[in-house]
């Protein structure tokens, strides 16, 4: 009748002979020996996953804690400390990072990409962001991936290695960045500058913007060559790309225009408020 539950195909077979049938299924046969052998395979790689998730989280988490380091460096007495510092929490999330690496011994690390693909751009955009700092220039994909090529350097490791004969793991590691994590990293590196702009401004430093917005534009003419024809998150992060070059630009225009007449101390509230206001006119949040 109309709202009843729907009589199932094999309710028509009585009780006891479903069991019967079960109990009658040799755990011993080809077909259940194959089907074990296939859930360990899913079980071993699905906790290789979760462990990787794991790992991207903490070197997502040790990134931002070093980019947030970073932006105290305009305002720090000491900027050097700052930067050895960075290279501390850097040289810290690099040791996750090997972890990564030693996970993906042996494996297609493209069917792992997306567990690890956070973690990794959070780490192109700290590093980008201290060699900037730096050198006022961008870090390439090359010289990222020649930071991430480790070997087992104390001798527990090797000793452990050594003693793991039935397991061929090398004693070099190493972990590439693809060409998109790097792309996404820098996209969202245009953010931090950004802050680094307003900062700079407010500690009374009105050449930094003005190298910024020049750096940036680099960026965005860049990214323009790609277009609609990269990945879906590429032409996705080139929206806020180019509302961060705005709100540079407008800094800089605010300076040569009015830096005269504003006091320094109160540059920073003038940009602050322009800022907001460029976001209401965009819809932005």
């Amino acid at each position: 009748g109309s709202g009843g539950f729907r009589k199932r195909k094999h309710d028509n077979f009585p009780h006891g002979q479903r069991r019967e049938e079960k109990e009658n299924v040799n755990p011993s046969s080809a077909l259940m020996t194959s089907f074990k052998s296939f859930q360990l395979e899913l079980d071993t790689r699905h906790d290789k996953y979760e462990r990787l998730v794991k790992l991207s989280r903490d070197i997502t988490i040790e990134s931002k804690r070093t980019i947030f380091l970073l932006h105290r460096f305009t305002s720090a007495a000491n900027g050097e400390e700052i930067l050895n510092e960075s290279e501390v929490k850097l040289d810290a999330v690099r040791r996750k990072i090997k972890q990564v690496a030693q996970e993906l011994i042996g494996e297609d690390m493209y069917q792992f990409h997306r567990a690890i693909s956070p973690g990794l751009q959070e780490y192109v955009e700290a590093v980008s962001f201290q060699y900037f700092i730096k050198t006022r220039s961008l870090i390439s994909v090359e010289e990222i991936n020649k930071q991430l090529i480790f070997t087992a350097e104390d001798q527990e490791e090797t000793t452990n290695l050594a003693s793991n004969s039935h397991d061929k793991q090398p004693h070099t590691w190493s972990l590439k960045v693809t060409p998109v994590d790097y792309l996404l990293g820098v996209a969202d590196l245009t953010g931090e500058l950004m802050r680094l702009c307003i900062s700079s401004v407010g500690n009374g430093d009105i050449d930094t913007p003005f190298e910024l917005s020049q750096f940036l534009r680099q960026i965005y003419d860049g990214f323009t060559f790609i277009g609609n024809t990269g990945p879906y998150e590429v032409s996705k992060k080139l929206y806020t790309l180019k509302q961060s070059l705005a709100k540079v630009e407008n800094a800089c225009y605010t300076l040569k225009v009015r830096g005269s007449e504003i006091p320094k101390h109160m540059l920073a509230d003038v940009f602050s408020t322009k800022t907001e206001l460029i976001d209401q006119d965009e819809g932005l949040p």
